[in-house]
């Protein structure tokens, strides 16, 4: 255990941020998951409403400090092909 005051403080930081990360990993899994599932039956316009709501997602974590811009764009523009390619 810690038994300075600035490393208690780190302690209570590291957790909060943890817990904040963990929220947003998250989130990201379950929208992925949806757009994915679109793509797996076919469903195009499914997919198109999937990825506005993972673009829109991906850049305001960008904003947040969870990903960083060329991680949320690379991903954003993969997911992007497996649309195109659904014609």
């Amino acid at each position: 255990m810690a038994n300075h005051k600035s490393a208690l403080k780190r302690i209570k930081q590291t957790a909060v941020k943890a817990e904040r990360n963990r929220f947003y990993k998250t989130r990201i899994k379950n929208i992925t998951r949806a757009f994915k599932e679109a793509i797996e039956s076919g469903n195009k316009e499914e997919a198109q409403k999937s990825l506005l709501i993972i673009n829109k997602n991906f850049h305001k974590f960008v904003t947040k400090g969870i990903l960083k811009q060329n991680t949320a764009s690379r991903k954003v523009s993969r997911l992007h092909k497996q649309v195109n390619a659904l014609n």
